[in-house]
């Protein structure tokens, strides 16, 4: 039967229990216990002889001459229904008459156990809750298109118990950094997502338009400079659970809409930042690892403290066969990319040039958790510099089976060096590089009111899930990613 006939025949299911005066949507339900509860408490209830009132989703139907058995799912679990014509009187015909597959409905009775010892309902009464208007996919892995699983998650999530699992464990996920954040005596806050100038990171922002104040905003591409100004204003931890937007392609590791737990710690350095985030993960593959270990493809990763570190420089000279950084012109770098089968473009710093070679060539070879350390300036306009390395700076990446997970530094607080960078990066971005940093004068302003000497980090959440769950996509884990339209047939 074609899904538009489909349609037809439960609407006019609808209609029937309309016209017998039912409210096929009330707003209430008369629920006692939830499928989990009644499982859990079954022998006692048996023996008590207690009605019971439970509510879900009909899952599939069985007839057997007058009577019925049904799977009945709620959110805890899945119970068996048993519907009898001799028990029911008028209310069983007109249940095969209006219910199907995907309905939700209420049902009361009393428990009982049948011979295949399967822990059933017998219905006593029965009353609908909301009526389905279109099918359940049958099989849901037999779909061709696989985009249209995160199109419609609703029924993935419906249909694929793993998929649900995933995401019930990513909010576990989530709920341990933010209790790892307020262990450490962080305090959660919250700052704009709208920024009249784009900052906190080397990105494409997206941009609206505000009508009442007729000004042109962004969505924020980093909370970094709001938390930072919090340092100043004399907070000294904060972090912030929340979203960030890039305007950038889609992958298997970038999603435009992201998750990124950011914090910041006055009196801390990059070091102390990396001990925060390697006990952060060492917690986190403790409780959702095995033995402190997740597999990425074949490998079996280990968390054991501490992490290993190697500086940018050395991982270029290893991965990269760029033997001398620092004897690299921005042009001779250019040709070594080409080499290496990076398209740098012709606006691109040395540093940029740097990075682009890093992501592509060297960091799939980081697989045990790696911390990279002494970043090129030029691709850190808002860390401190090593003083006997100007050219380098402060900052690290967590890097686990290939994939950046966390970025950190120990944050440039002098206002003088801070708006030079800055003034830098607005000259790289008229130069032809779009992703530099913006001039935020409120921002160095607030510098000059004296920010202490601090330590930042930012987590990828998605790829943490990632990571901890198996997922080869960052689409599989993100409830409903970023999607292109689909096309009208």
């Amino acid at each position: 039967m074609a899904l538009e006939e489909i349609r037809e025949e439960r609407m006019r299911k609808l209609n029937i229990l309309r016209a017998d005066g039912i409210d096929p949507y009330p707003a209430s339900s008369a629920r006692t216990h939830t499928i989990a509860e009644i499982v859990a408490k079954f022998t006692t209830i048996v023996e008590g002889k207690k009605t019971m009132v439970i509510a879900g989703r009909v899952r599939a139907k069985r007839e057997h001459g007058g009577s019925v058995f049904v799977d009945c799912a709620d959110g805890s679990g899945s119970m068996q229904l048993f519907f009898k014509k001799d028990i029911l009187g008028e209310a069983f015909p007109f249940f095969l008459e209006t219910v199907d597959i995907g309905d939700f409905i209420e049902a009361e009775g009393r428990l009982f156990e049948t011979q295949r010892g399967e822990k059933t309902l017998e219905v006593s009464r029965w009353s609908m809750l909301s009526k389905s208007l279109l099918p359940l996919p049958e099989k849901w892995h037999g779909l061709q298109d696989v985009e249209e699983r995160f199109r419609r998650r609703y029924l993935e999530l419906l249909m694929n118990d793993e998929v649900r699992l995933r995401f019930e464990m990513r909010s576990r996920i989530i709920s341990k950094i933010r209790k790892w954040h307020e262990k450490h005596e962080f305090l959660e806050v919250e700052t704009p997502i709208f920024h009249q100038i784009p900052g906190g990171t080397l990105a494409t922002p997206f941009v609206t338009h505000h009508n009442a104040l007729d000004i042109d905003l962004y969505l924020r591409v980093a909370p970094e400079l709001y938390l930072k100004r919090l340092l100043v204003g004399g907070f000294e931890r904060v972090f912030e659970m929340g979203k960030s937007f890039r305007n950038e392609g889609i992958d298997a590791n970038h999603n435009p809409e992201f998750t990124e737990p950011e914090c910041y710690a006055a009196y801390w350095d990059e070091e102390q930042m990396m001990a925060f985030t390697e006990g952060l993960f060492v917690e986190l593959a403790r409780e959702f690892g095995t033995d402190g270990a997740v597999m990425s493809g074949e490998e079996s990763i280990k968390f054991t403290r501490p992490f290993a570190r190697i500086s940018f420089k050395e991982l270029l000279s290893r991965f990269a066969l760029i033997v001398d950084y620092d004897a690299e012109t921005r042009d001779s770098l250019a040709v070594c990319a080409a080499r290496l089968g990076v398209d740098a473009g012709p606006n691109d710093s040395k540093g940029t040039i740097a990075d682009m070679i890093y992501k592509k060539v060297c960091r799939p070879y980081l697989c045990e958790p790696t911390f990279l350390t002494h970043h090129p300036y030029e691709i850190s306009p808002l860390a401190k510099r090593w003083p006997h390395q100007p050219h380098e700076v402060r900052r690290f990446q967590l890097v686990v089976g290939g994939m950046e997970l966390a970025n950190g530094f120990a944050e440039l607080n002098d206002p003088i060096d801070q708006r030079a960078r800055l003034v830098a990066q607005e000259q790289a971005r008229a130069g032809g590089e779009a992703e530099a940093h913006r001039m935020d004068e409120d921002y160095v302003e607030a510098l000059e009111y004296g920010m202490p000497p601090a330590a930042g980090l930012g987590i990828g959440a998605d790829r943490v899930v990632m990571l901890f769950t198996g997922a080869k996509n960052i689409r599989e884990v993100i409830l409903f990613p970023t999607m292109r339209p689909k096309k009208e047939t």
